[in-house]
């Protein structure tokens, strides 16, 4: 099949285009990193909307929140306006009513025992 000459150039200037763009998304430079396993406390509904955003984008709740953290320290918003827009709809979904105006007057509950305990 032969291409005209001018689409010949289109086409040569969209593949060169492409390949710049994946080449540009294209990390080699990975950095190792030791993991520590913590245990930390965190308010159930906030978690809940974590653990399906991260899942919404295939990371591990862990990757999420490394990215989260370095951002921030940064000084950059880890998130773009579909995100934030899936952030919104999560937690309507959770029912989170939690904003950041919230984040020094939280108080945690006394833990429910659960029925049937040694205590009973």
């Amino acid at each position: 099949m032969q291409i005209p000459s001018g689409n010949r150039r289109l086409l040569y200037l969209l593949a060169s285009r492409a390949l710049w763009y994946i080449g540009t998304m294209v990390h080699n430079d990975t950095l190792l990193v030791e993991r520590v396993q913590t245990g930390v406390r965190i308010e159930k509904r906030l978690l809940k909307v974590l653990k399906a955003f991260a899942d919404y984008h295939d990371l591990t709740l862990g990757d999420l929140l490394e990215g989260i953290v370095l951002h921030a320290f940064d000084g950059k918003t880890p998130f773009t306006r579909k995100s934030l827009q899936r952030i919104r709809e999560l937690k309507k979904f959770y029912g989170l009513e939690l904003d950041s105006s919230a984040s020094h007057r939280l108080k945690e509950t006394k833990a429910r025992r659960p029925k049937g305990g040694r205590d009973s």
